[in-house]
Parts: structure tokens; C-alpha cells; sequence
């Protein structure tokens, strides 16, 4: 017989929980006999806290006691000697823990002949709660070793109704007395399998209420993962109701255990609903209406929590409860889930409004809510609906909620309900009602726009279904319903044939979507910021599917629109936006041969001069969004067009490309430098601008350039006194400049003061600086003063590239007096012919802060060139019918630049020979030659780095010989000029193999490297070989112009002076026969000492001291003495000396 009424009241349990003795006076002796164990504890035994509060609290519970007659054997129990029951629980639990020990073995009884209830009944305190304590600790032992079930005997002691009070007296006394020895979780979980367990254990917590959360959380994590799955699961569900009956506060508490262990969803669900039960009774003396709804939002709120939330286990956890509930065999009544549904559907039909009326404005959230929770049951725990709720979720769907921002989501919510539960329109009635709703939100859309604002209008997202059902693109309506809804779901295409035929026959035609969307207003401020479905949504998709060419709708002027209102942070879909329609403006598409129209110029020009890029903005960051994103529409139609062309042109189609003027006048760089400074505020769009600037501008995209800006101040950096800006005008700096040479302090203060202002301030500056720059070309004018325009024209080239480098070229040209003064040159020009800006001041390379300039200004019109020579080739493709081909052509193109870059490089080498002012002044290194060298070699080495075959050309050309030691030393990349060098040696030309062997020597003394010694060997074998291949005159001149450069081989690889003796003999044994076959002089006479007269004396013909009647019988002189100095230097320079050690 099982006690069926809870044991301890709520009230009274509260009392406890609080100490609060008044309570307790209040209540009847009836309702406190569940607790009286603990308060005759509390009134008898000697209490720690001796204060005076505590003594009358102690008195009052006596005088609660008085007249109680249970108290007497509660107070009979207390006088037993706990002592020697406590040694013999520790070895009847040893007892038990051994293998095989029967029920009848105990240590605390002895043998029992009448059955344990009646042995209860006529036994002593003592032996009673021996008695208990010896059946207790076999449960224990049991449940230990999980040899227990509930298919077992009837438990005698517990399941007789008359002794549970003094069971639960005696099992509360000796947890009270003996807490260490019965842990009260372990107790909590033996009663689970005893008949009237729950009433005893809440009895048991009663008594010692702070025990509590222990018994639940111990409860609650041993736990099945389904706890209506199994029996124990079912047991345990009652047991901790009971326990939260008890202490509904809790309850709560309970449920949060259950989520956060992912254990007995059964029970979750039942506190939630038990909890919304509680709460409507309590209100319901207040307003109905309040209660009717109240508990629906927590029940809601909960569930939607649990599948919604972003623990994975959770969800998991309570999906597979779902499942299971589905699938159970028994009736569906008895489980949880049921229950759940129906408390669901009851508090749904609370909040649908009476047929032709509007959802209360209070509900709409609610009702939102119910829509999000059943379209999470369905998809994501594939919940079956039955008839009822499909027709109640329908009639909700298709309430006319009130105009409010609240009402708008409400009604998104239902449009994508309509989409993930397909199934709940079921017959034409249903299909007609489901229309008329669409067309009623159709008409309202206006007046949901005015009232609750654009941002809360479910317009768009009517169209963007519409548009996605036209295109079959099921994917993408997948993912608009996730994103509303804010959960994955499965849309089943199949599924969707009665919504799709009301969204694209009945109510929205591709022809009326696309001409509806035109005359949709732009999203003014459009930022990333901006939540839900928006105009620029329905435009990408009608874009990306072609439908405004296929009805030929222009969209030029909407894009445009739309771009001069964005705002930042960049709205992730503007990029794309842009993209598919530079695309259905160039690409053609299979469905029509019509196109859209690309924007003006005009239009162009007009937004950057309508919206200036250079301002100040007092609160925040200038809004540059618009000027970013028409760039990446202009690179983006260039590039396009770019790869299109040779189509283009083969379809008749002449479309032209922006203009360079246009292009020169925007401010691409800074734009770029704020797109990578911002990327908070614009997003991806960086990557995407700089990728497409290499390919078109790579003249913006030289490294050093980036390397500078990363260094330049931006506007609101550093502290700009009001004074230095009064000091820096126009007039100021054009006074300044009037007084150069002769006087540079007012020049050096005006140009330090402006270096001190934002970049962005020095823009009016621009003029100034490159017209003062012939000017400070003098040779008298102050090095700082050259420094300082050197910085400043870099800090103004960071912001404005393309002009200030036109500009400078112009004004670096050289001024000729009385003659005819030519026109200025355009970009093309300089970009056509890179050359042009060589063409400048020759003061300009002797001056390296201006030379750095024009070196840089060379470098990007060179990548210009070079781009400018490829889009000409893709302009005009080969067409069939011509002979030429595309590798002729881009032969022919490489050819070009190769011979005009060489040309550059032999300039600039030119540039660093000494003119004869600098040969008659040499004052040693420090020297503006020596720097302009630098400079010069510096550039040199860049390109050849960047084109190693250009490196190969120029040393094939040659260049002087004095320069070798200059290149050499100062262009760290020649030592690639050791792979062709047997090439060169290879080439029939002799002044070819000179050079070569010349160059080796140079390179051997700067890079002593094994292989720089196998060229040196190749050297001299060609040098042995080339005795008896050249005729005497060209022998003459080839060894005279070689031999003394062997000296630089011997001194990096003296191994080699052997092999160099033996070609200075083999050599010097020619020279001594020719010379003897054509001369009567004894071979004596040729001694050094005379081929040294021979030197020295150069007024004197040699022809009339050696008796030499013939011209190259000199020559042959003048080579053997070459021989002999060559000697003479390998011994002086090659031999190890004394001094080495």
C-alpha cells in the first residue's frame, strides 16, 4: 500500500527551511508530525549556540511540543547509546560489502522468527532502529552492486502504512545521529526502490532541509538519458516531482540540474508544466487575461531555449526525447510529451483572435514565438503534427497582426512557417486562405512601412521568396528561412509545389516582380548594421537572374541611387551586388541578348565632387563607402571588360571603357589606404581592390609606395598648433621661395612646418612644390632645403600619385631660353614612352633627393607601360582572317619593353660615369657622384631582380669599362651575370668576349665562390684557345685589352697563377717570334728594362728604338710589354709574404 497525499507540506517545509518558529506556531500539530523528529532534536539536545535568542527560540518549540503525544516515543528513540550502534553499523557495512553475503546475515539483529513487521512492532527503540538500519544497509549493499530491480520482493517494513510514521521517525533519528555513516544521497537512492519511498524520503528532507539540492543533484545526475524509457526512469521522475512538490521554489532548480547533465528530459518537461500550473493558480485571482497567457511564455520560452540554444548536447538531448516519444508503443497519453502538446495547444487557442480580426498587440510576440518553437520541433526534432495543430498553426499563420514592428516579424515568422511546414496547407480552402493573406500583406506593405519603418518591412522578403520560386532556387530559400527563423531546417523541395504555384502563378509573375522593383525607394544609409530583408536582396537576386534584361527594366540609376546613400560599416551584399550586374552589363547571358547600361562618367565625377573625399568630419569617420564602392565598380567593369573584349568584338558589341582622364582625377590610393586601415568599417572590400589595382594600376603598387604610406600620419593624427598653420599659406611659401639662393631660413621653417601638418592639408600645397623643384636644382641651394621638399613631395604622392607624377615630369623638363616652348605631355605620353622622363634636367642626376623622385616616378610609369601594352593587345584582338598571331603579338610586345627598359638602364649607366668637371675635381667619396650611384644602383638592382633576363640583355650590349667596378661593387644582384657568362664567351664577337672576361675579373674579386672559379678556368682555356684561332692583328688587340684583368683572377684565386704563367709564356713565345721574324734586333734586347724605356719614353716612336719598320710589329711590342707588367703584378700581388704570419 503506497501513501498516495504529499507527506510534508510546502508551507511547512518553508518554515523549516527558515527557522521560522512563528510559522511554525501557526500551524496545526497534524502538519507538523512529519518534522517533529527534528524539532525534538532541537528542543532536547545541547545546542552550540548559547545566545538568548536561541534559548527563547528553544522554549517556543517546547511549548509547540506540549501536548503532542507522539513526541514520547520520538524522545524514547534519542536515549539509546548511539556509541555502540554506531560500531555496529561500521561492521554490518562490512559485513555487506563482502561478495556473497545473504539478507538474513546481519550484525545489528539477531535471528528474526515473526517476520520483520511484526518483529518491529513489539521490539523496543533499540531494536528498532536496528531493524531499520540493518534492511537500509542490505538495500545499499544491493544497489552497489546493481543487483537490485523492482520486479523484486515486497520490502515488509516499508510498504505496511501503519508503521511509516514510526519508520520515518526512526530513519530520520538515525540519519540525524549517524550522518556519516548513511550519506543521504546514497539513502535517497536506496528509497527509490522501496514501496512509499518518495513519502519517506521527503520526510527524511524535511528534517534536515538543507540537504535539499544535494538529494537532487545526487538524484538527477544518476539519471538515464530517457527517463521514460525504463522503469527506475519513471520511479525516479515521481521520486523528484515528489521532492519538488515539497519545495516547488526549487523547482526550477531541479530543471536547470536536468539541462545542464542532459538527464531525464521526462522530468524536465513535467517541473516546467507543474510550474506553469502553480503559477496560474496563484494568479488567478489577479487578471485573467495575464494568467491565460503568462504560463505560455515560460513553457515557450523554455522549450525554444533548450532546441534553439547553442549547446549541441542539449539540443541533441531533447530532440532524441521528442523521437522517443513518438515512437513509444504505449497509449501517448501517459508520457510527458502528450502533456506537453496539450498544455501547447491549449495556450495557442488562448491567443488566436476571433475569425476577421487582428492579433491583440499584446500576443504577437507570443505568437511569434509559438511559430519559432513549433518550426524547431518540427525541423530540427521531427516532431509529426496532428490535424488539430496543423489547422490551429494555419489559422495562426494567417492572423492579420497589428501595424508595428512587432507585427512585421510576426508576419516574416509566418512566411517562413509556410515554407519549413509546408504540410499544414492541406486543402484548396487552405491554398485560397493562405493567398488572401499574401495579397492582404501585398496591399498593407505601404502602410507597415510608414508606421513601424523601413527597416521592420516584410516586403523585400516577399519579393526574395517570390524571386527564389522563379529561379527553382530551393538552396537559397533554404537559407532565407534559416536566417528568419534563426535555426536550421530542412526545406523539402517536393514539398513545396502548393506554395511555390500562390507565389509564382497566382499572386507574383517574373514580369511584375521585376518592373515592382524599380520603383522600390534605396535604402537610405544602407550599413551592415541593418538587420532583415532589404531592396538590395530582391535587386541582387532579379540581377543575378537576369530578369531586369530579360524585360528590359533599366536598373543604371537604382544601383547608382543606392551607392550614394550606403553608409559604413559596408553592407556584406553591396560587392556582390556591384558583380552581377558589371556582369549583366558585359557578359552576355543565354536567356537575352538585351544588356544592362553601365554608369556614366559624368555620373562618376559627379558623385566624388558632390561627396569630397578630403574632409573633415566633426563627429566619427568620413563616410567614404560610397567613393569605395564605385571604385570597385570601376576596376571590377574594367577588369571585366578586360577579359571580355575579344567576345565583345566578335558579337558586333563596341563597349568603351572609362577614360583616363576620369581615372587620373580619382584618389585611388588614399581610398585603397582607408579601405586597409578601416577594414572594421568596410569590411572584405580591401583584398578585393587591392586584387584588382595589381592587375590594373600595378603603378599604384609598388612596394615602396606601400612602404611610405604605412609611415604617413592620417588626418586626426598628431597636434597641429593654430600657429604652424598660420605659417603655412600659399604666400608664405611662394615668399619663402623667392629669396632662394641667396637666403634658405625662411624655406627651411615654411617647409619643416608644413612636413608637420596632416597629409591631408598639404593637397593645395601641390602645385607649389613641383614648380619649386627646377628651382632647387641649384647647385647653391642648402641640401636640407632638397631633403625637405624630398619628404614632403612623397607625403603628397601617398594621397595623389597619378597628377603630382604627370606634374613633376613636366615641370623637371629642361628649360631652354628663346626657343619654341613645347606642349606638356599627357599621361599617355609618359606612359607610351616611359623614356620621356629621362628626359628631365641633368642637374636632376647629380642631385639625389630629386633623383629619388624621378626614379620613382620611372619605375611606375615602366608597370604602366607595360599594362598599357597588354590592354592595347586585348583591345584590339586578332580576328580571324589575319596572319599575325596572339604569340607574334606578345613577342613582339615583349621585344618592345625589353629594349625600352634596356635603353633605361644604359641611360642611367651613362648618368654614372664622371663628366670632366668631376674627373679634373675629384675631393674623394663623399661626393653627390658617389651618392647619385648609390641611388642609381640601388634602382638597377630592383629591376634587375624583378627581369634577370634584363640583367642578361644590358651585359650583352656592354657598357664601359670603367663602370665594372662601379656595377660590381654597388648593384648587389650581378653576381647572376656568372650563369651567362659562358654564353657571352660563346658569341662570335670579339668585343663581346673581351667584355666578359673583363666583367669575370670584377666578379671574382667580389664573390670568391666555387663557381665564380670554374668560369675564371673557362676563362683563361678560351684565352689559350683564342691564340690560335685569331690572325695577328685581332690577337694583338684581343690579349692587350685582357691580359691585365688576370691579374684581379690570380689575386681572388691564386691556384689559378699557374695556369695564367702558362699563358703568359705561351703567349709572350708568339709575340717573341713575330717580332724576331720581322726584326734584326737580337733576342737579348727584349728585356724588361727596355720594354719599360719603351713606357716611359712615349714622345719617342718605339719603331725607331727597336729598328721595327712595320705598324704591327709595334703592336706586338706594346703587347709583349703588357706581358711583362702582367707578370711583374701576379708576383707582386699574387706571392704570400712574411707579413701574412
Amino acid at each position: 500500500m503506497k501513501k498516495k497525499e504529499i507527506s510534508v507540506r510546502p508551507e511547512v517545509f518553508q518554515a523549516m527551511q527558515n527557522i521560522d518558529i512563528k510559522a511554525l506556531e501557526q500551524f496545526e500539530p497534524g502538519y507538523l508530525r512529519p518534522v517533529l523528529p527534528c524539532l525534538v532534536r532541537t528542543a532536547l539536545c545541547a545546542s552550540v549556540d548559547k545566545s538568548q535568542k536561541w534559548t527563547k527560540a528553544r522554549k517556543d518549540v517546547l511549548k509547540i511540543l506540549a501536548g503532542i503525544e507522539d513526541v514520547n516515543s520520538i524522545v524514547a528513540l534519542l536515549s539509546i547509546d548511539f556509541h555502540a550502534l554506531e560500531q555496529d553499523v561500521k561492521k554490518e557495512q562490512q559485513l555487506r560489502s563482502k561478495v556473497g553475503s545473504s539478507h538474513t546475515d546481519s550484525v545489528l539483529i539477531s535471528q528474526i522468527q515473526n517476520g520483520l513487521a511484526l518483529e518491529f512492532e513489539h521490539s523496543d527503540p533499540a531494536r528498532r532502529i536496528r531493524l531499520l538500519l540493518s534492511e537500509l544497509l542490505f538495500i545499499l549493499s544491493q544497489v552497489r552492486e546493481n543487483k537490485i530491480d523492482f520486479s523484486q520482493k515486497q520490502w515488509e517494513l516499508f510498504d505496511c502504512e501503519v508503521y511509516l510514521e514510526e519508520v520515518s521517525d526512526v530513519l530520520c533519528i538515525a540519519y540525524s545521529e549517524l550522518p556519516s555513516l548513511l550519506p543521504i544521497s546514497d539513502v535517497a537512492e536506496a528509497l527509490m526502490y522501496v514501496p512509499n519511498g518518495a513519502w519517506l524520503l521527503c520526510r527524511l528532507v524535511a528534517n534536515s532541509p538543507d540537504s535539499f539540492k544535494e538529494v537532487c543533484q545526487s538524484l538527477v545526475s544518476r539519471g538515464e538519458k530517457q527517463d521514460e524509457e525504463t522503469i527506475s526512469g519513471r520511479k525516479r521522475m515521481d521520486l523528484i516531482q515528489t521532492l519538488s512538490e515539497m519545495n516547488p521554489c526549487e523547482a526550477l532548480f531541479v530543471r536547470s540540474i536536468c539541462v545542464l547533465n542532459c538527464t531525464m528530459p521526462g522530468l524536465t518537461v513535467a517541473l516546467t508544466l507543474n510550474t506553469v500550473s502553480q503559477s496560474s493558480k496563484r494568479s488567478g485571482d489577479d487578471d485573467q487575461s495575464e494568467s491565460s497567457t503568462e504560463p505560455a511564455s515560460d513553457i515557450v520560452a523554455f522549450v525554444s531555449g533548450l532546441l534553439l540554444g547553442n549547446n549541441i548536447e542539449v539540443k541533441n538531448w531533447f530532440s532524441q526525447f521528442i523521437k522517443c516519444g513518438q515512437r513509444r508503443g504505449r497509449e501517448p497519453s501517459s508520457s510527458m510529451l502528450h502533456t506537453m502538446r496539450q498544455r501547447l495547444i491549449e495556450q495557442l487557442v488562448s491567443i488566436l483572435p476571433p475569425p476577421g480580426e487582428s492579433i491583440d498587440e499584446g500576443h504577437v510576440i507570443k505568437a511569434g514565438s509559438f511559430i519559432r518553437l513549433f518550426c524547431a520541433l518540427k525541423g530540427m526534432a521531427t516532431l509529426k503534427f496532428t490535424d488539430e495543430e496543423m489547422k490551429l498553426l494555419l489559422r495562426l499563420v494567417t492572423s492579420q497582426p497589428p501595424i508595428n514592428q512587432s507585427g512585421a516579424r510576426f508576419v516574416s515568422l509566418g512566411l517562413c512557417m509556410l515554407i519549413a511546414c509546408p504540410y499544414i496547407i492541406g486543402s484548396q480552402e487552405q491554398e485560397r486562405q493562405v493567398a488572401e493573406w499574401i495579397r492582404w500583406l501585398i496591399a498593407s506593405e505601404n502602410l507597415f512601412q510608414k508606421k513601424a519603418g523601413k527597416s521592420s518591412s516584410f516586403g523585400e522578403m516577399l519579393f526574395l521568396i517570390a524571386i527564389h520560386f522563379h529561379g527553382n532556387h530551393m538552396h537559397a530559400i533554404s537559407e532565407l528561412v534559416c536566417s528568419t527563423l534563426g535555426m536550421k531546417t530542412h526545406v523539402k523541395a517536393n514539398a513545396l509545389a502548393r506554395i511555390r504555384q500562390i507565389f509564382t502563378q497566382d499572386i507574383f509573375t517574373e514580369q511584375v516582380i521585376t518592373s515592382h522593383a524599380v520603383t522600390v525607394p534605396v535604402t537610405e544609409g544602407l550599413n551592415g548594421n541593418m538587420a532583415g530583408y532589404l531592396p538590395i536582396h530582391c535587386i541582387y537576386q532579379l540581377l543575378k537572374s537576369r530578369a531586369f534584361s530579360k524585360y528590359k527594366v533599366p536598373i543604371k540609376d537604382w544601383i547608382y541611387s543606392q551607392i550614394s546613400q550606403c553608409s559604413y560599416p559596408l553592407h556584406p551584399l553591396l560587392p556582390s551586388l556591384l558583380e552581377v550586374y558589371v556582369n549583366s552589363i558585359l557578359v552576355k547571358s543565354a536567356k537575352t541578348d538585351h544588356t544592362n547600361q553601365p554608369v556614366e562618367s559624368r555620373e562618376i565625377a559627379d558623385l566624388f565632387n558632390e561627396k569630397p573625399v578630403f574632409q573633415k568630419c566633426a563627429v566619427g569617420d568620413v563616410n567614404l563607402t560610397p567613393h569605395l564602392c564605385m571604385l570597385y565598380y570601376i576596376l571590377l567593369y574594367q577588369d571585366t571588360l578586360d577579359s571580355q573584349r575579344k567576345t565583345l568584338l566578335l558579337s558586333g558589341r563596341n563597349v568603351e571603357s572609362y577614360p583616363d582622364s576620369l581615372m587620373s582625377t580619382l584618389p585611388i590610393n588614399y581610398l585603397i589606404q582607408q579601405s586597409q586601415k578601416r577594414q572594421d568599417l568596410y569590411g572584405g572590400l580591401f583584398s578585393s581592390l587591392l586584387k584588382l589595382l595589381v592587375s590594373q594600376f600595378p603603378h599604384l603598387c609598388i612596394i615602396e609606395d606601400w612602404l611610405d604610406e604605412t609611415m604617413t600620419p592620417s588626418l586626426t593624427t598628431g597636434h597641429v598648433t593654430t600657429a604652424s598653420k598660420s605659417t603655412c599659406t600659399m604666400e608664405n611659401f611662394r615668399k619663402a621661395l623667392s629669396t632662394l639662393p641667396d637666403c634658405a631660413t625662411d624655406m627651411l621653417i615654411v617647409l619643416q612646418r608644413m612636413l608637420s601638418l596632416p597629409v591631408e592639408e598639404l593637397l593645395p600645397f601641390t602645385d607649389e612644390i613641383v614648380n619649386c623643384l627646377p628651382i632647387i636644382l641649384s647647385s647653391s641651394v642648402p641640401r636640407k632645403v632638397n631633403d625637405l621638399v624630398n619628404r614632403i613631395w612623397f607625403k603628397i604622392h601617398s594621397l595623389t600619385p597619378r597628377s603630382l607624377r604627370l606634374a613633376t615630369v613636366n615641370a623637371l623638363r629642361p628649360q631652354r631660353k628663346n626657343e619654341f616652348k613645347f606642349s606638356q605631355y599627357t599621361e599617355t605620353d609618359v606612359t607610351v614612352d616611359p623614356l620621356i622622363v629621362l628626359r628631365c634636367d641633368e642637374r636632376v642626376f647629380r642631385c639625389a633627393p630629386l633623383l629619388e623622385i624621378v626614379l620613382r616616378i620611372l619605375s611606375a610609369y615602366t608597370l604602366a607601360c607595360r599594362v598599357y601594352m597588354e590592354n592595347h593587345i586585348q583591345s584590339n584582338p586578332v580576328l580571324d582572317g589575319n596572319n599575325q598571331t596572339d604569340q607574334d603579338r606578345q613577342e613582339l610586345k615583349g621585344a618592345l619593353l625589353v629594349a625600352q627598359e634596356s635603353a633605361i638602364i644604359q641611360i642611367l649607366l651613362e648618368y654614372c660615369m664622371e663628366n670632366e668637371n668631376e674627373k679634373q675635381e675629384r675631393d674623394g667619396m663623399l661626393n653627390n657622384l658617389q651618392e647619385v650611384r648609390s641611388v642609381l644602383c640601388s634602382y638597377i638592382h630592383q629591376t634587375f631582380i624583378s627581369d634577370p633576363n634584363l640583367a642578361k640583355l644590358v651585359h650583352f650590349q656592354g657598357y664601359p669599362n670603367e663602370l665594372l667596378p662601379v656595377t660590381v661593387l654597388g648593384i648587389p644582384s650581378m653576381h647572376i651575370c656568372l650563369d651567362y657568362i659562358p654564353e657571352m664567351l660563346s658569341q662570335p664577337q670579339m668585343d663581346k668576349q673581351i667584355f666578359a672576361i673583363k666583367l669575370t675579373s670584377h666578379l671574382c674579386c667580389q664573390y670568391a665562390l666555387p663557381k665564380s672559379l670554374s668560369i675564371a678556368k673557362l676563362c683563361i682555356n678560351v684565352m689559350f684557345a683564342m691564340i690560335g684561332v685569331l690572325d695577328a692583328k685581332k690577337r694583338v688587340e684581343f690579349f692587350s685589352e685582357t691580359l691585365p684583368y688576370l691579374v684581379k683572377i690570380c689575386r681572388a684565386f691564386p691556384p689559378l697563377c699557374e695556369d695564367v704563367t702558362s699563358l703568359l709564356i705561351q703567349i709572350g713565345r708568339v709575340c717573341l717570334s713575330h717580332l724576331t721574324s720581322s726584326s734584326n734586333v737580337p733576342e737579348t734586347d727584349f728585356t724588361s728594362d727596355i720594354c719599360c724605356r719603351v713606357e716611359e719614353s712615349e714622345g719617342e716612336p718605339a719603331q725607331k728604338r727597336l729598328k721595327v719598320h712595320h705598324e704591327l710589329s709595334a703592336t706586338y711590342h706594346k703587347l709583349y710589354s703588357v706581358i711583362q707588367s702582367t707578370f711583374k703584378a701576379i708576383v707582386t700581388k699574387s706571392v704570400a709574404t712574411k707579413d701574412v704570419y
